[in-house]
């Protein structure tokens, strides 16, 4: 498992941008310098709780690039089936409508990488490389800093679909102590008093919030 302040892993692979179109080398490395991302994992194309989470990033993709923040999902599935199900209407299970990126690890090593492939491989006695668990990604998220730098990282179970909301919510505290220098409490939202990090500055905001 990646670790948050550690560089976010670098691959080229191939993806489907814009909902339509496959390019064989896309990378985050265009985002460095530019723009933070959120880079989420699901298990696969064609499933139960996946169009569910992909459709609800979808529906707050304008919430997330109003926040300058780029969006990427990423399955070990070949962008060939991420298109076809991208071209599959809704009412039959796809996810018709979705813009933003969708990474193909077929190689898995992307999720490896990030540690959220769901099994790994090892040796067996008769010095076989023998894989074992589930061969597909967990339902990670991970906030990637301008510097591609990792400052935020969820894993859900396969079946635990994710809140979108806390994600933009993740977001909004990052930009916020970046942008003031603040430290933000528990269950903070955009817009609610941050805290300077000094005992005073905790003093105060434990005695005006917490009965």
């Amino acid at each position: 498992m990646n670790v948050v302040g550690t560089k976010a892993p670098i691959f080229k692979a191939a993806a489907v941008i814009e909902g339509n179109a496959i390019v064989a080398d896309f990378s985050l490395e265009q985002f460095l310098g530019k723009q933070e991302v959120i880079f989420f994992f699901y298990p696969k194309d064609f499933t139960f709780v996946c169009p569910t989470e992909l459709l609800a990033f979808q529906q707050s993709l304008p919430q997330f690039l109003a926040r300058g923040v780029a969006l990427v999902g990423c399955s070990t599935d070949t962008e060939e089936t991420h298109l076809a199900w991208l071209r599959t209407p809704k009412a039959k299970g796809g996810i018709a409508g979705v813009t933003y990126p969708l990474v193909a690890d077929t190689s898995k090593t992307i999720a490896a990488n990030y540690g959220v492939l769901g099994g790994n491989w090892y040796c067996d006695e008769n010095n076989q490389l023998v894989y074992t668990g589930l061969p597909v990604a967990y339902r990670g998220v991970f906030l990637i800093d301008k510097g591609g730098i990792i400052r935020y990282v969820a894993v859900n179970d396969l079946p635990l679909g994710r809140q979108v909301e806390e994600v933009l919510r993740i977001v909004d505290m990052w930009q916020h102590v970046q942008q003031f220098g603040e430290v933000c409490p528990a269950n903070w939202v955009k817009g609610s008093q941050a805290m300077k990090a000094t005992p005073e500055g905790v003093a105060n905001y434990l005695a005006s919030h917490i009965v």
